[in-house]
């Protein structure tokens, strides 16, 4: 069985040596770009079959030159390159056409939450100083509600693209699909002047305030990522499709989807959105080849009805990020897939890992130099010596991971350089040496013969981060909303783990103000859904006498994350947001015996 096994592994070389020669950085002079791919497919590939997405089926030639009727109409628009414009849409056809065409003359696209309102929706416009705002019928209310608050002009710098055509453009905006009707099709010559140093997206990390940071994704970025990922990870023919059901403003699937096709050739079925109920039919009609998932994703596709021959499907590979071990083999062997490639890299970060020898519960490796160094959980703090410096924890023990930055490793980081900075750790290892700090928690471990690669394990997020609904929710930042709420004193915000969920739903412990009896949870609760995303509002709440704090006032976390909602380890009350509903009641026994039986939806 280990013969076989060492077999397999020695399998990946031939496919490794090619990947290595293709993902060597190359100089950021380069002229190339992902609308470049787009129009070599149209060259080579012209007839085949580009995406399909709810009945229409384009191939690389048409979405080509659809992209192109964007790319003019932008230019009449008065875009040229190095110009910014914000663009909110669901997943459809053109949104990526529009993505590609914005590419082609060198227009960042800064890529929108379809799920943003308000204050946040207004800074992510504002902190690119995006000229334009493109935006889709399926979203006109949340931006019809704050076009008066963005520095653009009314009339001009609102464009508009129908969906469903039951609303048409309103007065303060352009019509887009009117100006691509007679815009020319043919490939721009602007893209021939795109290089790998020019910006291509920008992708909001997630934020818990409503003031998500802007990560910037080059040219270069991209197009390793999809060569890592057509190339290395899925392992994509021209004859092969992908599936593909994750929102496209994220990185897993732009990146890793949309750039796997623009890597080989290979085609896509786009989805709006995740459907469980609709996965298998789909997968098997469209002979749906290769996945891009997310963890909860499959985690939804494991806890549904299981049938007979879910495993009989065209499904070989799978990409994406958060498959936990605790379902990993159960997926794995459910739906009849033969190669996971479980992939690790922030948005925003300068280090990847990829599962490409196909090893089991895994991130896989990486060709770039990282550290994993002792980290105190409790205290919320590096580990450093007595010269100052982090210490590189044993292999299979847990610790934080650093990835080295070089020339060859750039950390491209946000728009806001204060940000950026404050993800570095300078002097770290050696005196004068530069590290991105990922803040998770990862592990090397042992998964037999690797090629001498070693291989690693996420383990968590470290205690001022943590991850739900497959969002990144910053515990500060959710603590400082909170402390502004009129009846707290102090809050201290943590992620708990629960029964049948991935990530750490959000809770807070809060003290309150000497003259407040008890906490008004149903204006509490209208506050934070005011201030927060949905994802970032906690989902429990304990009312303690005080905060434990360190010596040096840091909160403690430790403790509490142990005795989670569970209302026997705790003395005060203790509320719940129940799944679905809007504010906070009592936490019963009945419920926590949901919870803890994951039947509670979450």
């Amino acid at each position: 069985m280990q013969l076989i096994k060492d077999i397999s592994t020695l399998a990946h070389v031939p496919a490794l040596l090619k990947l290595k020669k293709g993902l060597k950085p190359r100089s950021l002079d380069v002229l190339d770009s992902p609308g470049a791919r787009l129009e070599n497919n149209a060259q080579r590939y012209g007839q085949r079959s580009a995406l399909i997405f709810e009945g229409q089926e384009l191939t690389w030639s048409e979405l080509n030159a659809t992209a192109n009727r964007y790319a003019s109409a932008m230019q009449n628009e008065g875009l040229s390159k190095g110009d910014t414009v914000s663009v909110m849409m669901e997943n459809r056809v053109e949104f990526l056409a529009l993505l590609m065409g914005l590419n082609k003359i060198g227009v960042t696209a800064g890529l929108l939450n379809t799920n943003l309102t308000g204050k946040s929706l207004v800074h992510c416009v504002t902190v690119t100083q995006s000229k334009k705002c493109i935006f889709g019928e399926e979203v006109l209310d949340s931006v019809k509600d704050i076009y008066t608050e963005l520095p653009l002009q009314a009339d001009q710098d609102f464009l508009f693209i129908a969906d469903s055509g039951t609303q048409s453009a309103p007065q303060w905006s352009k019509d887009l699909d009117a100006l691509t009707t007679s815009a020319n099709s043919e490939n721009p010559s602007a893209t021939g002047s795109i290089s790998l140093g020019d910006t291509a997206f920008y992708i909001y990390t997630s934020g818990t305030t409503g003031l998500p940071k802007a990560a910037v994704i080059s040219n270069r970025r991209y197009l390793m990522a999809a060569d890592l990922a057509g190339t290395g990870g899925l392992k994509c023919k021209v004859s092969d499709r992908v599936y593909l059901c994750l929102p496209l403003y994220h990185a897993t699937g732009l990146l890793l989807g949309v750039g796997s096709a623009l890597a080989t050739g290979a085609s896509m079925f786009v989805r709006r959105k995740f459907s469980a109920s609709n996965f298998l039919k789909e997968v098997r009609q469209h002979n749906c080849t290769h996945m891009i998932y997310i963890g909860e994703l499959c985690r939804y596709l494991v806890n549904s009805e299981a049938k007979a021959d879910d495993a009989k499907t065209p499904l070989r590979s799978i990409m994406g990020n958060g498959l936990r071990p605790d379902i990993w083999v159960q997926f794995k062997k459910r739906y009849g897939i033969s190669r996971i490639c479980e992939f690790y890299g922030a948005s925003e970060g300068n280090i990847s890992f990829a599962n490409l020898m196909n090893k089991d519960l895994t991130v896989g490796m990486t060709s770039v130099e990282v550290s994993v160094v002792q980290y105190d959980v409790d205290n919320d703090e590096i580990v450093r010596d007595n010269q100052g410096f982090c210490i590189p924890v044993q292999k299979g023990e847990a610790g934080l991971l650093l990835g080295k930055i070089t020339p060859d490793t750039v950390f491209e980081g946000y728009t806001d350089s204060a940000a950026t900075e404050s993800k570095v750790l300078r002097s770290a290892l050696e005196k004068d040496d530069a590290w991105f700090n990922t803040g998770d928690l990862m592990r090397v471990v042992d998964v037999g013969y690797t090629l001498g690669y070693d291989h690693y394990q996420f383990v968590d997020r470290v205690g001022d981060t943590f991850r739900w609904k497959a969002e990144n929710v910053s515990t500060n930042e959710v603590g400082e909303i909170i402390n502004g709420f009129p009846q707290v004193k102090f809050s201290n915000v943590y992620g708990v783990e629960v029964p049948g969920a991935d990530g750490r739903a959000g809770m807070v412990s809060i003290t309150l103000n000497d003259d407040v009896a008890e906490l008004n949870v149903e204006d509490f609760a209208k506050f934070v859904q005011d201030a927060l995303p949905n994802y970032a509002v906690p989902v429990f709440i304990r009312v303690d006498a005080e905060i434990d704090v360190t010596g040096t006032f840091k909160m403690l976390k430790g403790e509490l994350r142990q005795q989670g909602f569970n209302t026997e380890n705790i003395d005060g009350p203790v509320f719940v947001m129940k799944n679905g509903e809007k504010t906070y009641s009592p936490m019963d026994q009945e419920y926590l015996e949901k919870i803890n039986n994951a039947e509670a939806g979450y």
